[in-house]
């Protein structure tokens, strides 16, 4: 999801509470905090050199040990506010895709990609994910193409493929 797309969902739904799960259940707990803000310029080389370069919006999240049990969630009103304090001293890309960043005791420290929102009567939910890492070279390292179990099951026996 692009930092500008972020931002005008906290835009759209400001009067609601802001939760974040981090994996198929699980909430990032309601003492966190907004930590940091990354503005990252990003320049590679792949393992077929290839070159690329983009940027990234991290926005990193931290849970607060003196505010463990704490049950309201900071509003979307309230994170906007301080993203919007942070563009205004940094500038962020508005068309850099946006990660959160996050860990806690059961999680491994990992930047998730935003994947959607869901509304649940006055909860904001950004549901995020992992993407797997992949060979940005398949053509030029000569990786082939996935086939997915439907593919192969058609190709059995029938020597087309």
């Amino acid at each position: 999801m692009k930092t500008s797309q972020f931002l005008n969902t906290l835009k759209e739904h400001q009067d609601k509470s802001l939760l974040f799960q981090y994996a198929p259940g699980q909430l990032v707990g309601a003492n966190y905090h907004i930590t940091e803000v990354k503005n990252i310029a990003i320049e590679s080389v792949d393992c077929g050199a290839g070159t690329d370069a983009w940027n990234e919006t991290i926005v990193q999240l931290w849970e607060s040990p003196s505010e463990i049990g704490k049950t309201e969630y900071m509003t979307a009103y309230k994170a906007l506010g301080i993203l919007n304090k942070v563009n205004r001293m940094r500038a962020m890309d508005q068309e850099a895709e946006l990660k959160i960043e996050y860990s806690n005791a059961l999680f491994h420290t990992a930047q998730l990609f935003v994947n959607d929102f869901t509304i649940q009567d006055s909860q904001l939910i950004a549901n995020l994910a992992i993407r797997q890492t992949d060979c940005k070279a398949n053509e030029t390292c000569g990786v082939p193409e996935p086939v997915s179990a439907e593919a192969e099951a058609c190709c059995e026996g029938s020597g087309c493929c």
